[in-house]
């Protein structure tokens, strides 16, 4: 039996229906709520799916960033320059580590009744890898830009898009949590 395949009774799972992910359930017409064993299925495909995504992203951003070594500018470079390639390379095999281990701690756990740990830790370790692919694209910028743009405009520009990036991956998700969050409480009351 694979990880997907387990029954949630054999876990000590509780069966009886959870609230669905964006409680949605109350509403007319709504979708009917889930079990457990369907909440963890649902959310191991979601996180498949967005590995797929930041692997492919990630893995690209690596592959041009180890080709950079070996053009004729790169002996060019002068130490701050060669400091920021070297932490972005760096950063990049983070990242490239983080996005890619659910997959790893899937084939090593699977059929060990481990699904909820599985998820729980490869949600975390994607969450950790999106900080360190902002951070490798944010390098990345940095280093391209400071040879395209003159003085200071480089960091300025890299400053406006890692606060995009900040934006767009954490404060608005963050604060769609707290609106949901705050609707729950409300329909409790």
């Amino acid at each position: 039996m694979t990880i997907t395949e387990r029954p949630a009774e054999s876990e000590g799972m509780n069966t009886t229906c959870c609230a669905r992910h964006d409680s949605r359930h109350d509403k007319p017409g709504a979708e009917a709520p889930e079990t457990a064993r369907e909440r963890v299925n649902r959310r191991w495909n979601e996180i498949l799916q967005e590995t797929r995504v930041t692997q492919t992203g990630v893995q690209i951003l690596f592959g041009f960033l180890l080709s950079v070594a070996f053009t004729p500018l790169f002996r060019e470079l002068e130490t701050l320059d060669r400091a920021i390639y070297v932490t972005t390379v760096v950063l990049g095999a983070a990242a490239t580590g983080s996005l890619i281990a659910p997959v790893s701690i899937h084939r090593f756990l699977s059929g060990q009744r481990m699904k909820d740990e599985v998820v729980e830790t490869a949600g975390r370790l994607m969450m950790c890898g999106m900080v360190l692919l902002a951070l490798t694209i944010g390098c990345t910028l940095l280093l391209i830009l400071r040879f395209v743009v003159p003085g200071v405009l480089a960091e300025v520009l890299v400053g406006g898009v890692m606060l995009w990036f900040g934006l767009c991956w954490y404060v608005l998700p963050l604060r769609l949590r707290r609106r949901a969050d705050r609707r729950a409480r409300t329909r409790q009351s």
